[in-house]
């Protein structure tokens, strides 16, 4: 089994689309609706096709708990945010910050001995992880 797409309910969902794409690199491969419950979709790809994002939109939402920080998002049982690996942590934070990211955890040491972690939020105030763990996930835990 393998994980194949990240789904996140947006407030706009072409702003968010663009956002992401211009953060990431993502495109667009598919844009639906589900008509009967006022939903738009639009799912992206990594160049490499080994993750996606799908971004959805439906009338009526309304915005979830947003954070400060990553441990306040601990305060509230679900998911809490997306995890992207990144060859350079510092560099991947700064490029996103470029394009819009709001920083909520500076560059710093992972709990996993030789990892390093980041945060960010995206222009809806999604919170997003930055890691260079070198391993598989989950590498490096058991020795922390």
């Amino acid at each position: 089994m393998t994980l194949d797409h990240v789904g996140l309910s947006v407030a706009d969902i072409d702003a968010q689309a663009a956002w992401y794409a211009a953060a990431f690199g993502l495109t667009p491969v598919e844009e639906g609706s589900i008509p009967h419950l006022s939903v738009r979709i639009v799912f992206l790809v990594d160049p490499a096709r080994t993750w996606a994002l799908e971004l959805l939109q439906r009338e009526g939402s309304v915005p979830g708990a947003r954070y400060r920080t990553a441990p306040e998002s601990l305060l509230t049982q679900g998911f809490g945010h997306i995890c992207l690996r990144v060859a350079d942590v510092d560099s991947a934070f700064e490029q996103l910050l470029a394009v819009g990211a709001s920083p909520v955890m500076v560059p710093g040491p992972a709990p996993a001995p030789r990892v390093r972690m980041a945060y960010v939020a995206d222009p809806e105030g999604n919170l997003i992880e930055l890691l260079d763990r070198p391993g598989p996930p989950g590498t490096g835990m058991e020795e922390a």
